[in-house]
């Protein structure tokens, strides 16, 4: 006969601990699941809608420590937010999701109704990088508003879309800002020494933000664009003010990311310099 789950904690009417035979320790969550539910309680597999692990020890003590202080109708909302992200994305999300996503809707939720404004440095380039976690996020927002009453700032869609682009990819948080950091650095180089405003809007800023992103991943994957000896000579002395100003921005890639960029880079990164140049 097959080992049942068994209660160790209800921390609410719908999530509690459970002991599992291969798993040792599981969260569960669903609907009820946790309404009248004592220590050693058999739970039928059918009543979880969502079991996860949390192997990270420290994980699960934060969102056992989350649930502890989250009004329980709230926390059913944004557990309902975490399976329509899943269901949106098409695609299992890192178990991460459900404390670092859970934590700052109840910490932004809170900033709201505290009146605190905040801006988002990076919000157009979060929509530009990642245009299906943006929209998600701002059906995110929408919830939010209908269900809790609050309205967030157009910013914290920003947010929201880079905590559903972590727990796809599993990339942290810290990482991506790290990332969108550097990208603003480049931009504010590229402004100063061609000596324009980039338009945000503009379909070669979207390209070239994309672009630079696309050349830090390659970095980290070891990836490699392959010589074109021939089209640098070409564009050397066709476009040097863009070829000189692509080198600088491959170096300071470089002392930013502390590693080596492929040469090649320069060249693409000439191509889209000179269409911001046109535009």
């Amino acid at each position: 006969m097959e080992e049942q789950m068994k209660v160790k904690k209800a921390l609410n009417n719908n999530v509690l601990i459970a002991t599992h035979p291969l798993y040792h320790e599981v969260i569960l969550i669903g609907k009820g699941i946790g309404f009248g539910k004592s220590k050693g309680d058999v739970v039928p597999q059918d009543q979880a809608e969502k079991t996860f692990l949390l192997k990270n020890e420290q994980e699960q003590a934060q969102y056992k420590q989350l649930v502890s202080y989250i009004d329980p109708l709230l926390m059913e909302v944004l557990n309902d937010i975490i399976h329509l992200i899943e269901d949106r994305m098409g695609e299992k999300l890192h178990e991460h999701i459900h404390v670092a996503l859970t934590d700052h809707l109840s910490f932004a939720i809170n900033r709201a109704h505290q009146k605190v404004q905040f801006s988002n440095p990076f919000l157009f380039e979060i929509e530009s990088l990642y245009p299906k976690e943006y929209r998600i996020a701002h059906e995110v927002v929408s919830i939010i508003k209908d269900k809790v009453g609050v309205d967030f700032p157009e910013g914290e869609t920003g947010f929201i879309a880079l905590h559903i682009h972590s727990a796809v990819t599993n990339k942290t948080i810290h990482d991506m800002n790290r990332h969108h950091q550097l990208i603003s650095q480049l931009v504010d180089i590229i402004e100063q020494t061609l000596h324009l405003k980039l338009e945000r809007h503009n379909i070669n800023y979207n390209r070239l933000i994309q672009h630079l992103h696309r050349a830090i991943e390659r970095v980290y994957q070891g990836e490699q664009v392959g010589e074109q000896t021939n089209l640098a000579k070409v564009l050397k002395s066709t476009y040097p003010v863009c070829y000189n100003l692509a080198w600088k921005l491959i170096k300071v890639m470089q002392q930013q990311l502390h590693t080596r960029v492929d040469e090649s880079e320069v060249l693409y990164l000439t191509i889209h310099l000179q269409r911001l140049t046109q535009s």
